[in-house]
């Protein structure tokens, strides 16, 4: 209560008469205040402005760092752009043109006839299945031969220097011990200019 007492009987106007543990927790509280003071109007916006700023660094930090091993790989990147356009030119060079197709088809009739094979049908579409940049004619196929003459044929079709696939195979048993192989092949060719232009988004 002595405390209570002496704090209601101080003179504001005459701090200078304070007891001194009195001045100091005075001082202290004033302390306190301005510091809280500070924090509140000045520097809380401060320090929400130096997060935002070091928020920011870290972001163009990671920028960089990615940007740097992109450069760093750029050698490495433009040697496999290089290889992939070199991959896509070989394959674009094993479809043939519109002018190739009859003489691959021709070549898909002599692998057969090389292997002493008996045609019963080779029947080429009526129309090409049309995509972005190439044309696939699948053509039925129906052979007579032996079973190893059969796998030869299918191993004369892969090793063709134009792309063909067998389809569909289904080999089932025929006359005189002999196998008949019945499949779809399927030949591709790229398109011209003139029908890429025809095609959805094409210029």
């Amino acid at each position: 209560m002595n405390l209570l007492t002496g704090l209601r009987q101080l003179d504001i106007n005459n701090a200078g008469s304070w007891s001194t543990p009195i001045k100091t927790g005075a001082l202290a509280i004033l302390f306190i205040a301005i510091i809280a003071a500070g924090y509140f109007l000045v520097w809380q916006e401060q320090v929400e402005t130096l997060e935002n700023v070091q928020a920011q660094e870290e972001t163009l930090k990671n920028t960089y760092l990615a940007k740097k091993k992109n450069a760093v790989n750029l050698p490495v990147l433009r040697q496999q752009i290089k290889d992939i356009e070199q991959s896509l030119s070989t394959l674009l060079k094993q479809l043939p043109d519109k002018s190739e197709m009859d003489a691959l088809l021709v070549d898909i009739n002599q692998a057969g006839l090389g292997r002493g094979l008996q045609f019963e049908l080779f029947k080429p579409a009526a129309t090409e299945t049309i995509n972005t940049f190439y044309a696939e004619l699948p053509i039925s196929v129906r052979v007579t031969g032996g079973y190893h003459d059969i796998g030869a044929f299918a191993s004369d079709i892969a090793q063709l220097p134009r792309i063909v696939t067998l389809n569909n195979i289904n080999i089932m048993p025929g006359s005189d011990g002999k196998l008949v192989l019945d499949a779809i092949a399927k030949t591709f060719r790229y398109l011209d200019e003139e029908e890429i232009a025809k095609q959805p988004g094409g210029k």
